[in-house]
């Protein structure tokens, strides 16, 4: 992990444009290549950021980050007031709640409770940056990637993009449908899901364990 404190200016040129205006800012570069640029402020949500695969070009007063997309993220620096490099190691990853664990744990037993097509090949299925929590197939053979959680939030759209990102490289997969399936997926998450081509789907707990609803109905 590589940690910078620098007066800066950034641009970020792809599917849109957008210019940060000179501001101290706290740059982060992740041994995956992802780079950050974050504020005081602002909670976690970095302001502007280039995910893995991508290329970071040093020169003299700048970082050029570009990705294969074609997008460029150019970060001027008038000037670095601290540049600090930890290694981290390897994590362990997030541990999943007792809710989110037996959700994924009822998809696998029965993939159709998503899609009356779909069939496990396997849950937890490495890639590079993780493991993605369901790999499936459906009926023409297509490979379906599967990230559950028990609130869908865009971090977890994030999160499944960057694994069909490298199970896409993998000739014997690709391609790879991506799916996201949570309990209750959030506004944004689903535009965001939408704008990557990814689906979306909200399943019901109870019914995944066959418990009857409360809720009075008329049949």
């Amino acid at each position: 992990m590589r940690l910078v404190i620098a007066r800066c200016t950034v641009d970020y040129d792809g599917r849109l444009t957008a210019h940060l205006p000179e501001a101290t800012r706290l740059l982060m570069v992740k041994a995956d290549g992802c780079v950050a640029i974050h504020a005081d402020g602002g909670a976690y949500k970095p302001l502007n950021w280039m995910t893995a695969p991508n290329t970071l070009i040093e020169e003299e007063g700048s970082w050029i980050v570009r990705n294969p997309k074609g997008e460029t993220l150019t970060i001027t620096l008038h000037e670095v007031i601290s540049d600090t490099e930890y290694p981290l190691g390897d994590d362990p990853g997030l541990q999943k709640d007792g809710v989110e664990a037996h959700l994924q744990e009822l998809l696998a037993a029965d993939p159709t409770f998503m899609a009356d097509d779909l069939r496990l090949v396997r849950r937890e299925y490495p890639t590079a940056v993780g493991p993605v929590d369901l790999l499936c197939r459906d009926a023409d053979g297509v490979a379906v990637a599967i990230e559950v959680k028990r609130r869908g939030e865009i971090d977890g759209v994030e999160q499944l993009t960057r694994y069909l990102d490298f199970l896409n490289r993998d000739p014997m997969l690709r391609p790879v449908r991506g799916m996201f399936v949570a309990q209750e997926v959030r506004p944004q998450a689903r535009v965001l899901a939408d704008d990557r081509d990814i689906e979306w789907l909200e399943v019901d707990y109870d019914d995944l364990r066959g418990i009857e609803s409360n809720e009075l109905k008329l049949f």
